[in-house]
């Protein structure tokens, strides 16, 4: 893809994005048109419909978050250092928001379920080195993780919002949630959630119950 076509798909891509968390997956595509500050043409020439943009955008989100896994696991020495940095990186990726509103209205087929397995693979990677490592509470699945993220992570509602303008407060909220998982610290009830409960819980049309890779 040509540098300036992938430039005005990014721009496409981040106000469908915004737009959706804003006013919901059924908001009106000409207000992403005006926030991405394309012509509708442009937006409809690479996502013919409303399913086809929710479809990129989860996929999209999926791929980065999967480079943002690969990229702590390659940069942090420390695996819990690695596992933070993917926390964080989801967050500023906004995927507890993103993931819950875009999941709303979109069919799960073969193809996403592959880009999932992907993404589940690279973050289950930094759990499991972390707890080998002896960092990460052994009673910790990926499932409890991913959720721990999806609430901490989602905006505030109404006036609360104000209280993490700048973006901070998210993660430092994250970082207290992120110590009580900590090696050492007193294990909680019950055993750990695997991200195929998670996703069964789901049931997402289309879906069969399946994660595509195996907990």
């Amino acid at each position: 893809m040509r540098a300036d076509a992938e430039r005005s798909r990014r721009r496409i891509l981040d106000a469908a994005c915004e737009v959706f968390l804003e006013r919901g997956p059924d908001a009106p595509l000409d207000a992403v048109v005006r926030r991405a500050g394309v012509g509708p043409g442009t937006l409809y020439r690479r996502f013919p419909d409303r399913e086809a943009l929710v479809r990129a955008l989860v996929t999209d989100l999926l791929a980065r978050l999967a480079e943002a896994a690969e990229q702590a696991r390659q940069e942090e020495d420390d695996p819990y250092r690695a596992l933070r940095r993917f926390v964080h990186a989801a967050a500023d990726l906004r995927m507890g928001a993103a993931i819950v509103v875009l999941l709303e209205r979109l069919v799960v087929d073969e193809e996403l379920i592959t880009a999932r397995a992907g993404t589940v693979a690279a973050v289950r990677s930094l759990v499991e080195a972390a707890q080998r490592a002896g960092q990460l509470r052994a009673d910790i699945g990926l499932g409890d993780l991913v959720l721990l993220c999806v609430r901490v992570s989602r905006p505030l509602p109404g006036g609360l919002a104000a209280l993490d303008a700048d973006g901070t407060l998210v993660h430092r909220q994250l970082d207290l949630a992120l110590a009580g998982l900590r090696a050492g610290v007193t294990d909680g009830p019950g055993a750990p959630l695997g991200f195929d409960q998670v996703i069964a819980a789901a049931a997402r049309p289309g879906e069969t119950g399946t994660t595509g890779v195996a907990e």
